[in-house]
């Protein structure tokens, strides 16, 4: 009798299946085990001992947030609070948040919440990008606090006539129709003073997120390197 090839026995095939499933299964699990951990948001007891997270916790809203090139990594990465020189936060220099810079972690949490209800009841994602997730249709809102147009020197701080990034961002999103900046204008929404308020501290936080450089390019298209 003729011997059987392994690869027309189904025995062998049906073992490998198991194999590969099983295998399949555990590195699952491991993966979802560590994403989770990466993208736990952290806490102000993190901040102020220097502990990087992929997810600031809420009180980074009292820090200065850059965007700054790593060498290492290849492309840029939030700063917080100043660049030790090597590419790393610092977690020192602040910078006040709506006339405060000092935030407590209850109050900075419960005002993230509230930005980020706003942004789903407004359904934001449904022109505009956050995170990967939405639109194209409109601007992507993950690095908008670093955008240099709502900077000191950007148009759009002139536009609104205000003092500080957050209080131009604040009134733009209440009165979008007030400040036109391009052909697809942002509708009136109806949102409120505290709800802008919540949804631009939102937008600070998910400035300060370690993306992996998402989303590509911004730096260049938009000149944001460093904040400028």
């Amino acid at each position: 009798m003729a011997n059987k090839s392994v690869w027309s026995d189904n025995r062998f095939w049906q073992r490998s299946a198991a194999w590969v499933t099983g295998f399949a299964s555990v590195l699952l699990i491991w993966l979802t085990f560590d994403t989770s951990a990466q993208i736990s948001m952290g806490n102000d007891a993190d901040l102020q001992n220097g502990v990087t997270k992929r997810v600031p916790g809420p009180t980074v809203i009292n820090y200065k947030i850059t965007y700054e090139m790593s060498q290492k990594r290849g492309h840029e990465v939030p700063i917080i609070g100043g660049n030790d020189g090597k590419g790393m936060s610092l977690f020192q220099e602040k910078e006040t948040f709506f006339g405060r810079d000092d935030w407590s972690e209850e109050e900075a949490a419960e005002l993230l919440h509230l930005g980020k209800l706003g942004t789903q009841a407004k359904n934001c994602m449904n022109c505009h990008t956050l995170l990967g997730n939405g639109a194209y249709y409109a601007p992507d809102l993950t690095k908008a606090w670093l955008d240099p147009a709502w900077g000191p020197n950007g148009s759009m701080q002139a536009m609104t006539g205000k003092d500080t990034k957050e209080e131009a961002m604040a009134e733009f999103l209440q009165h979008p129709s007030q400040y036109p900046t391009h052909e697809r204008m942002m509708p009136n929404l109806g949102i409120t003073a505290e709800e802008a308020k919540g949804i631009v501290a939102f937008l600070k936080h998910m400035s300060s997120i370690d993306t992996n450089g998402f989303p590509r390019n911004f730096a260049k298209i938009q000149g944001a390197v460093h904040g400028k």
